[in-house]
């Protein structure tokens, strides 16, 4: 049963290279604005506790900027493996390596988290990863969503290269996307803790990481259901990549 021809999936395919063109254009603007001083946008032009200057402003604002653009990269890859799953019948006839794309997508959106998320951090900031990952629940929090994603990438791709065959396997996508799921619901955000209107930020903030959930969890018991041997396996072998691609597009409209 085929879903998607080859001329979709091209059509797909380019839909998703254009969506990372403006993707990667606010991540080269964040370190020219760094330094700079910036008008805070609405919610957050008063911070809790007092006024701030200038430089103060242009760092929350720099540092709402910068994750959004994760959490869009981040849908960006999701979505492109979503994709592809959905292809991989078609796209294995035209290129052989269609099927080891999407376990990379899992690997470098981890690798990504890992490295560049929290540019406070060293390299790319002062601040050591002990006292980041020791003082700040947020920063390690972010740390342990890489990690999960880099297991997932190796281990489906290992998979897919028919390296790993033990049937505890299959098991490690649903059995951490859960464990990421419900961190979402305890994941702290420091993004909405400004302005006169912070509590409303904080309750959307809230509410799209709560849809984050319920669509890993979807995904989780999908991919699960569809590594079982039953009648329905079909139909979940199909719904596991549209669920993910419904995440996808979840965080790519994310906003704070």
């Amino acid at each position: 049963m085929r879903f998607l021809q080859l001329p979709v999936a091209k059509v797909c395919f380019g839909v998703v290279c254009t969506l990372a063109i403006p993707l990667l254009i606010p991540q080269a603007r964040l370190h020219a604005q760094e330094h700079a001083g910036h008008e805070m946008p609405p919610g957050m032009d008063m911070p809790m506790g007092g006024s701030t200057d200038s430089q103060q402003q242009a760092k929350l604002l720099m540092d709402k900027r910068e994750s959004e653009f994760n959490h869009h990269l981040a849908g960006f890859f999701v979505l492109l493996a979503g994709l592809i799953i959905l292809a991989n019948g078609s796209l294995q006839n035209r290129l052989r390596f269609a099927s080891f794309v999407w376990p990379v997508c899992f690997l470098l959106s981890g690798l990504f988290l890992l490295v560049w998320s929290d540019t406070e951090l060293w390299p790319f900031g002062p601040q050591s990863w002990y006292y980041g990952l020791t003082h700040h629940a947020e920063v390690l929090q972010h740390k342990v969503f890489g990690i999960l994603l880099v297991v997932i990438g190796v281990i489906e791709l290992q998979r897919t290269r028919g390296v790993l065959k033990s049937a505890w396997s299959s098991w490690v996508f649903p059995a951490l996307t859960i464990v990421g799921s419900v961190m979402l619901f305890f994941h702290e955000h420091q993004a909405g803790m400004h302005g006169p209107n912070h509590m409303e930020i904080m309750e959307r903030i809230q509410s799209e990481h709560f849809s984050f959930a319920m669509a890993g969890f979807g995904i989780a018991l999908s991919k699960g259901l569809a590594e079982t041997q039953f009648a329905w396996r079909p139909f979940f072998e199909r719904l596991f990549p549209a669920l993910l691609m419904v995440l996808g597009a979840l965080l790519l409209v994310y906003v704070e």
